[in-house]
């Protein structure tokens, strides 16, 4: 079978994917009207601002989606991994896209029509539900972020960004040095402090032996000290 089977294979047969929730009629017909696109490295999905005229999920890679601020300042408010969708609050509510979504690797993104969503897959109470939950679970991630990125001290943030990152991408082989390499800048913008910031922060916790950085590499040395930091804001 293709890896292109396989994986398709994937987003409807994983009990994590939404589409696990149709029917084998359901999947069958959604199978011949979703579309595939590609997208390189650093290359927009969407922008903020734009209307949104498709319901979005990733097929393979990794996207972030952030939001600029006062000065131009970047915030990166969502990240996405196999099998997550993009971009569809936006889309459920009517709204234009409050954020800018990016590929931070060379990414696949299925597209599924509004017409389509809204006369069929809705149409399905399971999958209806299991959106609701997800928005539900990220409409309470968002408020714990915001108390975290605005009282939390700066090693607190930073520590908690790097948990999370461990969380949405998981680690190389090794079970320590995460799998996604993110640019000092990136890290910032996740964190809500300046590069430098950043930048002095990551030292830190290096010559304290939490964490080992390698490039862009960044390896958890101790994972409760990382939490405890974390923790204590």
């Amino acid at each position: 079978m293709p890896s292109h089977e396989m994986g398709m294979k994937e987003v409807f047969e994983n009990p994590k994917s939404i589409f696990s929730t149709l029917t084998p009629e359901e999947k069958e017909d959604l199978h011949n009207h979703l579309n595939l696109s590609y997208y390189k490295k650093n290359e927009f999905i969407f922008k903020e601002g734009e209307k949104p005229s498709s319901f979005l999920f990733l097929f393979d890679g990794k996207v972030i989606i952030y939001k600029e601020g006062w000065g131009g300042r970047e915030q990166i408010i969502r990240m996405t991994k196999p099998l997550g969708l993009i971009g569809y609050r936006a889309l459920l509510a009517g709204e234009l896209h409050i954020g800018t979504a990016i590929a931070l690797e060379d990414s696949t993104v299925g597209s599924i029509s509004s017409d389509y969503l809204h006369t069929k897959l809705l149409k399905n109470p399971n999958f209806s539900l299991r959106l609701i939950q997800k928005l539900a679970r990220e409409l309470g991630f968002s408020n714990m972020r915001t108390v975290t990125l605005t009282q939390k001290h700066i090693r607190g943030r930073l520590a908690e960004s790097l948990l999370l990152l461990k969380e949405k991408y998981g680690c190389e082989n090794d079970g320590a040095t995460m799998k996604v390499y993110l640019s000092r800048e990136d890290i910032s913008n996740l964190s809500n402090m300046t590069t430098s910031n950043a930048i002095r922060t990551l030292s830190t916790f290096a010559a304290e032996k939490v964490i080992a950085i390698d490039g862009r590499k960044i390896r958890i040395l101790d994972f409760h000290r990382l939490e405890k930091i974390s923790k204590l804001g």
